[in-house]
């Protein structure tokens, strides 16, 4: 069963949101909710882009494509791991894709997009925990990835993207995060790029996120609710 999308979440959100901006002394805007869909219907999907969420984030690029086409117009987002076999579809539906992980994906990427003409925003999955189980580039091995990534013109590299371990404590996060911006920080002044985009907070630590730089946060399941089976701990996307 589905707890339904009620619009006072969007709403409280948005607040905690500015609020959170405030208090870091960023100006009002400057972070962008990307509401976490996966799973949900397109009816719940079009609520909420009705309410007022305008970025969209799906997971996988099957499901994503089956909803688009059924809902009202928004930005989506990828936000979930991209197989090479998909690159081509996904270039089709998103504007930006979070969740570049590795650098024989950039170079995949690079050449369908050079063969299509779509130039999608992308950001670089940074795994700075160093998890086994996750995801992403290592922080030392980030370089490498950038420097790949900005020897192709028809790729359009905008930042970084995390999904740091889960901790019942979200205060516990913020290190990751400052590590996260300081990363930034240093590959811009290393490489003389631009990288504006920091992808990092969920429902749980969004606040804490943004306080450290977020620009980016996903954020589902203190949004749109979430299945009663779930078996992930409070704190997921």
């Amino acid at each position: 069963m589905i707890r339904m999308f009620s619009p006072d979440n969007l709403y409280d959100i948005q607040a905690r949101i500015a609020a959170a901006e405030a208090r870091a002394k960023r100006p009002p805007g400057s972070v962008t909710l990307v509401a976490v869909s996966k799973t949900f219907p397109p009816e719940i999907i079009d609520e909420a882009i009705s309410a007022g969420a305008r970025v969209i984030g799906e997971n996988r690029v099957q499901e994503a494509a089956a909803k688009i086409p059924l809902c009202r117009s928004a930005e989506w987002h990828l936000i979930g791991p991209l197989q090479s076999n998909k690159i081509r579809a996904a270039l089709q539906l998103f504007t930006t894709i979070h969740s570049v992980d590795s650098v024989q994906l950039l170079r995949d990427i690079a050449r369908i997009s050079a063969e299509s003409g779509i130039r999608p925003r992308l950001l670089l999955e940074v795994n700075v925990a160093g998890e086994a189980s996750k995801f992403g580039f290592k922080p030392d091995t980030i370089r490498a990835g950038l420097e790949t990534a900005l020897s192709f013109p028809d790729l359009d590299v905008a930042g970084l993207m995390t999904l740091p371990p889960f901790v019942p404590d979200p205060e516990l996060s913020r290190p990751r995060f400052a590590k996260l911006r300081e990363l930034r920080d240093a590959l811009e002044h290393e490489f003389g790029a631009s990288l504006p985009e920091l992808s990092m907070g969920m429902s749980g630590d969004y606040e804490i996120a943004i306080e450290e730089g977020a620009t980016l946060v996903r954020i589902g399941s203190a949004l749109f609710g979430r299945r009663q089976n779930t078996i992930r701990p409070i704190g997921h996307i």
